[in-house]
């Protein structure tokens, strides 16, 4: 079996490119597609909605930086193509499932950092997309943060 369409789902830290090269080697084996995508989780989810602050300022800075990233992300790996590149909004998981499932994908490549205790405990979202995925998922192995 080949993987004709690879959904890349990154933070947009500087480990995305390694998941992402990863993710271009595997597609260049499969002459599959590939779509990259980004989701942030609205600051009210994050902080249970229980804020007494208008974050939505906040929000728009996140939101702008994330397209802009997105947009580098696009032209240093051109086998992407900015038309290819999406970013968004809602609980990480769900929103990843949801375009898989759209777009018809067959395989989610996102990175994995390997994390071990009080980490492991409160989970991951590499660790979140093997549940419930409808597709294969790999996790691209991450150096530990120091």
């Amino acid at each position: 079996m080949t993987y004709q369409h690879l959904l890349i789902a990154v933070d947009l830290t500087d480990d995305c490119h390694k998941v992402i090269e990863r993710a271009e080697a595997l597609a260049g084996c499969c002459a599959a597609k590939l779509t990259l995508v980004h989701v942030i989780e609205p600051m009210s989810m994050a902080f249970g909605g229980d804020v007494p602050l208008d974050l939505s300022a906040l929000q728009e800075q996140q939101t702008e930086q994330a397209r802009q990233q997105l947009e580098a992300f696009s032209t240093q790996h051109p086998q992407l193509g900015k038309e290819n590149c999406r970013l968004l909004f809602g609980q990480p998981r769900q929103e990843i499932h949801r375009l898989a499932h759209e777009l018809g994908c067959d395989l989610i490549v996102t990175g994995s950092h390997g994390r071990h205790g009080l980490a492991l405990l409160l989970g991951s979202t590499s660790n979140d997309l093997l549940h419930g995925a409808t597709c294969d998922v790999l996790a691209v192995h991450l150096p530990k943060p120091e």
